[in-house]
């Protein structure tokens, strides 16, 4: 799958200290990659209605973990995907007389085209579904074999489902580290059918799902023609792309579980490692109070505040404003005061001189690198932009020249704002 155009990093003068990052499965903040490399997977979007402001939150926080590691002269390797076939998808192509593969086609174009105004770094490795179908196969039927799956009659259908055995993996839970009832819960709420008749346990996720009249399917070799689960299509992408082991995999935070436990579950099976990375997880993104999802319909999305004429480093700057881990809710007067925040920063930096640039550098590093923590990064630069405003109301004393690009390099590098 072709990912979008990469922008260009500016380089700054030394490097980033060590960044840390909150573990979501044990609270703790941590140096999530100590070597030199880094490695990174972000669950990618399900493409229908892209791409709304809780995926762009999501994918810019992300984004600034990936800055700050380049910054710390880390080689990193970033992996994501594309659900490109999902119940969700093919339930809003059929609501719309659309077929599937042109809806999810349109949507992760314009997918694309939003990552590119926001200047999101695209990842090294980007897979859909689709074309991953027989890896996918290849390791449900390894699952099958080492008998870590089992198959379940389908009701309405001659084939037979494929379900993960969990009572195969001991540390299963050892991600999310819910209770019981809680995970029942989540579980049927987000896709999963812990009520379904033949399964060994209710929380035993599906691996493949026979094939039904109306819906895709492909060859499914010894497993019969049918289509993948969701949590084995992220497992088999992020172990091809970046093996058994991994520094972060990130997501919403709706994804702690049941997906990324899941997707941990399966890929310790396949690989045989630890599934021992760190969890970092996005808050969610509201809308007059509630949280904005593609089932309630309350989506603000990027295309359409870009048709509206909204600078795309204006949504971003909105976007910044607030902890990546933090829940929040876009507003318009938040888009009003990234909208003035954008202006005045480059009003400060239109000039050759300005405050002296090495704290403010200094002091981004600082932040990002402390759990991506943006708004104090955003006060930095407020801070500058108001010093050197009035200085040059003042005539400018005291000035060093060249400050301003110094500071626009910094924001572009680091927080991923063009100016």
């Amino acid at each position: 799958m072709l990912t979008w155009p990469a922008p260009q990093i500016p380089e700054l003068p030394g490097h980033g200290g060590p960044v840390r990052v909150r573990d979501s499965s044990s609270g703790e903040l941590v140096v999530a990659a100590p070597g030199e490399d880094a490695s990174l997977y972000v669950c990618g979007i399900t493409p229908y209605d892209a791409t709304h402001l809780g995926h762009a939150a999501t994918y810019v926080a992300f984004d600034v973990l990936g800055r700050a590691w380049r910054d710390e002269g880390k080689r990193v390797r970033y992996a994501s995907n594309v659900t490109d076939v999902d119940d969700p998808l093919l339930e809003r192509a059929a609501a719309t007389g659309v077929d599937w593969r042109a809806l999810a086609d349109d949507q992760v174009a314009l997918y694309r085209e939003d990552m590119t105004a926001l200047g999101v770094v695209p990842p090294d490795a980007w897979a859909g579904v689709v074309e991953t179908i027989p890896p996918i196969v290849e390791a449900v039927e390894k699952l099958v074999a080492d008998g870590a799956a089992y198959r379940v009659p389908a009701p309405d259908a001659p084939g037979e489902d494929v379900y993960a055995d969990l009572a195969s993996d001991e540390r299963f839970g050892t991600v999310a580290h819910l209770d019981a009832a809680t995970m029942r819960a989540q579980f049927a709420e987000r896709g999963g059918d812990p009520d379904r008749t033949g399964k060994r346990a209710p929380l035993d996720p599906l691996l493949w799902r026979a094939a039904r009249a109306g819906e895709p399917s492909w060859d499914g070799g010894s497993l019969g023609a049918g289509r993948p689960g969701w949590h084995i299509e992220c497992a088999v992408i992020a172990g091809q792309a970046l093996g058994g082991s991994f520094d972060v995999e990130g997501g919403g935070s709706d994804l702690l579980f049941p997906h990324h436990e899941m997707s941990t579950s399966h890929l310790r099976l396949l690989e045989g490692g630890t599934g021992g990375c760190v969890h970092v997880h996005a808050g969610m993104v509201g809308l007059d109070g509630e949280k904005m999802s593609k089932s309630r319909g309350n989506l603000v999305l990027v295309s359409a505040l870009r048709a509206r004429g909204v600078d795309p480093m204006a949504i971003r700057l909105a976007i910044l404003a607030h902890r990546y881990r933090d829940d929040w809710d876009w507003t318009e007067a938040g888009l009003v005061a990234a909208q003035e925040r954008l202006a005045r920063w480059r009003h400060a930096m239109s000039g050759n001189g300005g405050v002296d640039a090495a704290p403010v550098l200094d002091a981004v590093r600082a932040a990002v690198a402390d759990d991506l923590d943006t708004p104090r990064a955003l006060a930095v630069v407020d801070a500058w932009a108001a010093q050197t405003l009035a200085g040059s109301r003042d005539g400018g004393v005291g000035f060093v020249e060249g400050a301003p690009g110094v500071v626009a390099r910094t924001v572009d590098a680091l927080l991923g704002v063009r100016l």
